[in-house]
């Protein structure tokens, strides 16, 4: 199965993937194509709100180069929900056994949530090696997930959770990222404006992330 990690358009890698909340299926479309114009074409929509699953159906209906997934999937029938309305890969916050059986079985690429190195062990027994570390900041952030790489070679992870335009460059210098999840370049004004232009703007910036700014 081919991973998240290389699900953008001609399997490149993308730094950022940003975690969006849609409270209005409306401004799905020209939200997902400012995100797209900037550079960041994984787009995780969560599904926290009465929206989202209509908003993962417009999106995969309507905006073709976006690569569309489902966020906050906590259950074998959210993963049926999102898969059905065109999500195209899965991220949850944790699992269980059934919801990574349900994941497993779905057909499409999948980030189970960790943050324990108990977790990340448990799902490297059951052949898993692509995970969500959330809540990043929250569970050791940079200095955990470094802790990680020497014992846990065979883990990446999209850590996810406080992580800032500031911070994003440190965990993407380490080599068991992949890449990162962030609302930044989804600011609540400018959503509640409907300033495309600026989520543009701000995807775009996050696009260019590579690294650290500094040694």
């Amino acid at each position: 199965m081919t991973s998240v990690f290389g699900l953008a358009p001609g399997g490149r890698a993308v730094p950022v993937v940003p975690v969006v909340v849609i409270e209005d299926a409306a401004d799905a479309v020209p939200l997902a194509r400012a995100l797209v114009a900037g550079g960041l074409p994984l787009i995780e929509v969560t599904l926290r709100t009465p929206a989202a699953l209509d908003a993962v159906r417009a999106i995969a209906a309507e905006v073709p180069e976006a690569v569309v997934g489902a966020g906050t999937v906590v259950s074998a029938a959210g993963v049926a929900d999102a898969v059905e309305a065109g999500a195209r890969f899965l991220v949850g916050p944790g699992w269980t056994e059934r919801l990574l059986g349900a994941m497993r079985d779905s057909g499409v690429p999948f980030l189970p949530g960790v943050s324990t190195a108990s977790e990340v062990v448990a799902l490297i027994e059951r052949g898993v090696e692509d995970m969500k570390f959330f809540p990043a900041e929250a569970a050791g952030g940079v200095p955990y997930l470094k802790s990680l790489a020497g014992p846990l070679p065979r883990a990446r992870f999209c850590p996810t959770g406080g992580i800032s335009p500031g911070s994003a460059p440190a965990y993407l210098a380490l080599p068991n990222v992949g890449c990162v999840g962030g609302t930044w370049m989804l600011p609540p004004s400018a959503l509640a404006a409907r300033d495309w232009a600026r989520v543009e703007a701000l995807a775009r910036g996050a696009a260019a992330l590579r690294g650290p700014v500094s040694a």
